[in-house]
């Protein structure tokens, strides 16, 4: 079975440094971490997302998928909000299942996956990993990185870091597969910019090692 590609659609949101990152690893000639793997589309929430590009120069097939149009058919109500967001899940779901991957990475993925997208893959056996940049119960959701800085200033911690997880219903809080460190530093990590720039940096080898884990998870399950 390791002679079979690995099918992997990566949803997207914004720059897209991650999927680079997995891109670059799977085009290694030699000693690639992620061999027999194939990127089979990259989708994005938002049109604008540098990620796109990105994956078009590399040759991968793109999708854009918004969920205003969906909101626009709704009312402005917590119950239309609602409607809304469980049709977009519900035509994502239909388009990721299209591509037939065997594995699905949320790679700076800014939305909310309801159950009407995980049943519908969980049917089809189709995993779905995500990348947070927080240790396990800390910091779940949005500006993770920005609270736990503030946090750290404050002196109620001193640490934080990244994970590759399983995606569930409720926000980060799937069984994780990769838990990276990060201390903070004095007199280093004061400034926020370069805070980020040192978590991304550690992110971009999490992303190639999470996913080499659940490809060997996904490859044993197929020959078991």
């Amino acid at each position: 079975m390791t002679d079979t590609p690995i099918r992997l659609t990566v949803l997207i949101s914004g720059n897209g440094s991650n999927l680079q990152a997995v891109i670059d690893e799977i085009a290694k000639p030699t000693d690639s971490k992620l061999p027999n793997t194939q990127i089979v589309r990259v989708l994005s929430n938002r049109k604008t997302a540098y990620g796109l590009e990105r994956a078009t120069k590399a040759g991968i097939p793109t999708t854009y998928h918004n969920l205003l149009k969906y909101k626009k058919a709704h009312p402005a109500t917590p119950e239309g909000v609602q409607l809304a967001r469980e049709e977009y899940d519900e035509e994502l779901a239909r388009l990721v299942i299209a591509d037939k991957p065997d594995l699905v990475a949320c790679l700076g993925f800014m939305h909310v996956l309801s159950t009407r997208f995980l049943v519908p893959l969980e049917e089809e056996g189709i995993r779905i990993v995500n990348l947070h940049p927080a240790l396990p119960g800390a910091f779940n959701g949005v500006d993770a990185i920005e609270r736990a800085h503030a946090a750290w200033l404050e002196g109620t911690i001193t640490k934080s870091g990244v994970m590759i997880h399983n995606v569930i219903s409720e926000v980060d809080m799937g069984q994780p597969i990769l838990v990276k460190e990060i201390p903070f530093v004095k007199g280093v990590d004061e400034d926020l910019g370069k805070f980020k720039e040192k978590v991304h940096s550690i992110e971009w080898g999490a992303v190639i090692e999470g996913l080499q884990m659940t490809i060997g998870e996904v490859r044993a399950k197929c020959s078991s």
